[in-house]
């Protein structure tokens, strides 16, 4: 689970520092800072699997999870000569213990339940490269620096123990500096005898970025026949293109859910019917093969009950739009990060305000953590009543406002209490409405008086 992120130079962000909830939810103005957030989580994600060693970064292309352009794009004002830097810590899945190499097997140095990354990365003789790198761990950090005066570098430990890495008996081979944005050079687990669990903090970095999963705003048409060959992908793609193959292969392999304690588990596909149900979008909801051996599938939805079923084509566009939503989070492992933006796109503002219940259901039963790009009043005041309800924790939830002012991005958190209030709601946060229904009985009543005045005039 991702806990806090430090971000600067970042697109509009100059500077950026805030702690993610199980449920976190980004909202305010268009071109605000919100997607860029996203987008920068996604950029780490994209470089991790890079299989390119030498890549400082991966700003992505059409193929990838985000295409943001060059380093002159991304970084903040287009100065090129400023360093794009960030520190991410997240949560380990269980403790981690470092053993002491030097003294014996059962000897551990350091241990932690959590972990965090600092890097930085930036143009040097026109070149991408890593300025920094370094993990911070159960009070220390681990870190590759300059050597100062000169260009070579160093590993550096600093902390309250007395640790200190110990260069290898040999020639003095210099140490180069890190390539990708999250790895020391292979050269430091061998020019030092006591720095081999570098390694896996890189590893549990790498897993920190398997656990993201994205959904992006723009979603395909529903189609009325899908062809699957019986592979299991890895989420729902980043347009929902993979959902009905996520539904296939849960359910070949039996998958049950759960909808909380001491309640029945569903199936896989009972689970989807369920929530579709739940949402009031459609009565029942199925998939079947065309025929048999064929691996050409459909589906079949109900609209109410004791009508005929139809394909997913013949409903409403919502239904086919908050399918890739429902299924991503029911579909990905349990511990996971869902990042989504604008999942409300083409949802009825009651189905907006069960949106919210279903992230908050996921959350908790399925311990996933989803961080919301969104426009929607109606989700945000649900989340508000379930907070007033008891039925969830405000601790759990982190809300965030986004605005921008002469090209910087600005964010504000929004102060949530035990009854569901918040105390510093930003001015037009969902637009003047006060404004508008002053100026709509404005507009009335002159309407009205000069109606009057006609009337009068005819007489």
């Amino acid at each position: 689970m991702l806990e806090t992120i430090k971000l600067n130079n970042f697109k509009a962000w100059e500077k950026l520092e805030i702690k993610f909830g199980m449920v976190t939810g980004l909202f305010g103005t268009n071109s605000s800072g919100k997607s860029s957030l996203i987008h920068f989580l996604l950029m780490l994600k994209q470089s991790k699997d890079n299989s390119d060693r030498a890549i400082a970064a991966d700003f992505g292309g059409h193929d990838k999870l985000v295409e943001l352009g060059t380093y002159h794009d991304v970084v903040f004002k287009h100065d090129s000569s400023r360093d794009i830097s960030w520190a991410l810590s997240w949560d380990l899945p269980k403790e981690l213990k470092i053993q002491d190499v030097e003294k014996s097997s059962t000897s551990v140095l350091f241990k932690a339940s959590s972990l965090e990354i600092s890097s930085s990365i930036g143009l040097e003789d026109k070149l991408l490269g890593v300025k920094a790198l370094g993990y911070d761990f159960a009070d220390h950090q681990f870190s590759i620096q300059r050597k100062p005066d000169s260009k070579d570098f160093d590993l550096v430990a600093t902390g309250r123990s007395k640790f200190r890495f110990t260069r290898t008996q040999g020639r003095m081979w210099k140490l180069p500096k890190p390539t990708k944005n999250y790895l020391f050079p292979d050269q430091a687990k061998t020019y030092y005898q006591n720095a081999d669990f570098l390694s896996q903090f890189e590893a549990s970095f790498e897993a920190a970025m398997d656990n993201i999963y994205y959904l992006g705003p723009l979603r395909d048409y529903p189609k009325r026949t899908y062809q699957w060959s019986g592979t299991s992908p890895t989420d729902v793609g980043t347009r929902g293109e993979l959902t009905i193959n996520a539904i296939l292969a849960a359910s070949t392999r039996n998958e049950k859910r759960s909808l909380g304690y001491k309640k029945h588990n569903k199936s896989f596909e009972e689970m989807i019917a369920y929530w579709l149900k739940a949402l009031g979008l459609i009565n029942s909801f199925r998939v079947e093969e065309v025929a048999p051996n064929s691996n050409i599938f459909r589906t079949l939805v109900k609209k109410e009950a004791g009508s005929s079923e139809v394909g997913l084509t013949d409903v409403g566009f919502g239904v086919s739009q908050i399918l890739p939503v429902l299924v991503l989070m029911y579909y990905v492992p349990e511990g996971s990060t869902v990042l989504l933006e604008q999942p409300e796109i083409h949802l009825h503002p009651s189905v907006q305000s069960e949106l919210a219940d279903l992230i908050l259901t996921v959350s908790e039963t399925r311990n996933i953590q989803v961080i919301v790009e969104s426009h929607s009043e109606h989700f945000i005041r649900r989340l508000q009543r379930r907070v007033a309800e008891s039925s969830a924790e405000k601790n759990d939830i982190a809300l965030y406002f986004f605005s921008t002012k002469q090209g910087r991005a600005n964010y504000e958190t929004l102060q949530l209490d035990e009854f569901g209030a918040i105390h510093n709601w930003p001015e037009n946060f969902f637009g003047d409405e006060m404004a508008e229904i002053a100026a709509t009985r404005k507009a009335a009543l002159l309407k009205r008086k000069a109606k009057h005045d006609s009337e009068q005039c005819s007489e």
